[in-house]
């Protein structure tokens, strides 16, 4: 089996003077290598390609068959690294804390610990007729959730 840390490393040197971070890699039992990479502004597939050719130059199927697959860390689907919260940082998220609840706002503060979305929560305050929106801070250490992850709007 190919070591992942083999495949890690092989990337790493290609990310080296780049804008992309390394988002994922995982190698399966049957030897199927998955590399998932990210940028500020999206990938792009010439991007992809050039990083897969760059794997595939550096290991040898002739010692070992594998599969491999290249891609950018998928629209909608959970954050995995720091960076990618850093790269959403005032922009809409949706939190699943471990307690169940689903929270959607802003991504405010990022940090290595820790991060804070602002919600808009309806509240009343005394004495009024109706509830307003007011905005509301929850800050989560990232093992207090199950999921982050970016919204997209139209």
């Amino acid at each position: 089996m190919i070591a992942k840390s083999k495949v890690t490393e092989i990337v790493n040197q290609w990310l080296e003077d780049k804008e992309y971070f390394l988002v994922e890699v995982s190698v399966s039992a049957d030897n199927c290598v998955s590399v998932e990479i990210d940028h500020a502004d999206g990938v792009w597939i010439e991007d992809c390609v050039q990083l897969s050719k760059h794997i595939e130059a550096n290991l040898n199927r002739d010692e070992e068959d594998y599969e491999l697959e290249v891609g950018s860390a998928g629209i909608g689907q959970p954050f995995k690294v720091l960076q990618q919260y850093i790269n959403h940082v005032s922009k809409e998220v949706e939190v699943l804390a471990c307690d169940g609840k689903k929270y959607r706002g802003v991504l405010t503060r990022v940090d290595e610990e820790s991060f804070t979305v602002t919600v808009q929560v309806k509240e009343k305050p005394e004495g009024a007729k109706r509830p307003i929106l007011v905005d509301k801070e929850y800050t989560w250490k990232y093992n207090e959730v199950k999921y982050t992850k970016y919204l997209i709007n139209f």
